[in-house]
């Protein structure tokens, strides 16, 4: 029921003493009124019935606070708190990998579909860095982290995500400009991303946030923009500079290792060939040594002896032998040695 105060009409204004008689008559009929008394003891209590629970979801810590003051925190499930505000519940995800992305953003999906970017807007002032040798690189990279202490998360820091956010893009800043341009394009992302990680954590334990990363990565690493072309036709020319210096690696490689085997090769024939011909020529002198003792004991014998084996090695390797007579005009044949028989004599009397 409610209090409604009607002025008399004309320009004479109620008194203070009617106007407290009218409300006082008004309330009292409010009060003989049960129907309404029951409805407001039954919305009352459904209001302190409604405001005494909670429910704390599986990924989720509840911590409760009395008059601003932490008293507790609830783990997943059906918890209960003093009703009327005195009591409140602050539901903090310590169980899901938070993300924070930076130079770029992705719009939010359902479990099972892939991550799409969102376009239409330049996330430069976060990516664009300096590197140690003043080239400008544009560095998109995420980071995820976990809510170790609710509590720590919730009142140490004011603003825990943007802390985050400015602590991760200031360490970022300085391990990228501590290195070369080339480097940090082509081989120091992942040393750049451990060393940030730690860098980021420390941070972050000295500020008591209650967060733990789980990891730094860099997902994307180019040039501006403004420059890609230029950068572009850099790196074709040290491409190809690295392949036609890997090509004439590959050919020293093969030709040099050929070289030197035909080297030994020839080496090890030289070898032989001069130790076979010093082995000859001591055999040789061996077997002079020999025939001049034999010699020296029985001249005539050994000297007929070699006189019959020279003609027998000279009659071996001759296929005939013809005698020339002044007197006759033709060949007279001696010996025919191709058949292995003497051939008859002509002219023989």
């Amino acid at each position: 029921m409610a209090f409604k105060w009607n002025p008399p009409q004309g320009s004479q204004q109620p008194s203070l003493e009617d106007s407290l008689d009218e409300i006082r008559q008004k309330f009292q009929r409010f009060k003989g009124d049960s129907t309404i008394k029951t409805f407001v003891i039954v919305l009352v209590l459904g209001f302190i019935a409604w405001t005494s629970w909670f429910t704390v979801q599986p990924e989720e810590t509840g911590v409760v606070q009395r008059f601003g003051k932490v008293m507790r925190t609830a783990d997943p499930g059906l918890h209960f708190k003093l009703p009327l505000g005195i009591e409140t519940a602050i539901m903090v995800p310590t169980a899901r990998v938070l993300k924070e992305e930076f130079g770029f953003r992705t719009a939010a999906v359902t479990p099972g579909q892939r991550t799409r970017y969102v376009g239409g807007r330049s996330y430069e002032d976060e990516s664009l860095m300096l590197t140690g040798d003043l080239n400008v690189i544009d560095v998109q990279w995420i980071v995820q982290y976990r809510i170790q202490d609710p509590i720590a998360y919730l009142f140490n820091v004011r603003d825990a995500r943007k802390t985050i956010r400015d602590i991760t893009e200031a360490i970022m800043r300085r391990a990228v400009g501590n290195r070369l341009g080339s480097a940090v394009l082509t081989t120091a992302r992942v040393e750049i991303a451990s060393e940030a990680k730690e860098a980021i954590q420390e941070v972050l334990s000295e500020y008591k946030s209650g967060v733990r990363l789980v990891t730094v990565e860099l997902q994307d690493v180019t040039p501006p923009d403004s420059v890609k072309p230029a950068f572009n036709e850099v790196n074709e020319s040290r491409q190809d500079k690295e392949r036609t210096i890997n090509q004439a690696q590959e050919m020293a490689n093969r030709e040099i290792p050929m070289a030197r085997g035909v080297a030994e090769q020839s080496i090890s024939e030289s070898e032989g060939y001069a130790t076979e011909r010093v082995n000859r020529a001591k055999g040789e002198a061996t077997r002079f040594e020999a025939i001049l003792t034999q010699y020296r004991s029985a001249p005539q014998v050994t000297r007929r002896r070699l006189y019959l084996e020279a003609m027998n090695d000279f009659l071996g390797s001759v296929r005939g032998v013809y005698i020339v007579d002044e007197e006759q005009k033709a060949l007279v044949p001696w010996i025919g040695l191709d058949s292995g028989m003497a051939a008859p004599l002509e002219g023989a009397k």
